[in-house]
């Protein structure tokens, strides 16, 4: 079984990268053939254990969202496995569970604001800690006013910088 599920991620780190209806291609023509082998082994492994064991409480979860596990197959836009999604929000998690020590109701606003740009940055592929230091640079000079603060937002700060590297080329 190891060494099936090895087979279909290793088709999928082949196709990674490729359009939607390619991947949907390849999954339909060399995973899915790996999948029913695998659901017939586990349905043949049912017959053979007791069906009270913790090993057929498992298989018989898989099988019961076999839909689910398998919607990869039907769909190319989709993953795998959730593993990209979940290492996305972890974190988003980590900084909820470490905000709940801020200290105070103005310290979780403050945490929430700096969070917020923090992954706005990284959103829009900046460099968080350089965003940050010319932003507080700015502010703190008296180069930026407080009816100019929209013009220091992730997406308006990176637009700016572009458009500056273009000028001086």
């Amino acid at each position: 079984m190891i060494e099936r599920l090895q087979a279909v991620y290793a088709i999928e780190a082949e196709i990674r990268g490729l359009s939607a209806e390619q991947r949907l291609s390849a999954r339909r023509t060399r995973t899915a053939p790996l999948m029913e082998v695998l659901k017939a082994r586990l349905t043949s492994m049912l017959d053979q254990l007791f069906s009270q064991s913790k090993l057929a409480e498992a298989i018989n979860y898989t099988l019961n969202h076999w839909d689910g596990l398998t919607l990869f197959l039907r769909d190319g836009r989709v993953e795998v496995d959730s593993n990209t999604v979940e290492r996305s929000m972890r974190p988003i998690a980590m900084g909820r569970r470490n905000s709940l020590f801020s200290g105070s109701e103005g310290g979780a606003e403050s945490w929430a604001i700096l969070g917020s740009l923090v992954n706005t940055a990284k959103l829009h592929e900046l460099d968080p800690q350089a965003y940050l230091v010319d932003v507080l640079e700015r502010i703190v000079s008296g180069q930026a006013k407080s009816r100019q603060l929209h013009e220091l937002l992730p997406w308006n700060w990176k637009a700016a910088r572009e458009l500056s590297a273009r000028e001086a080329a």
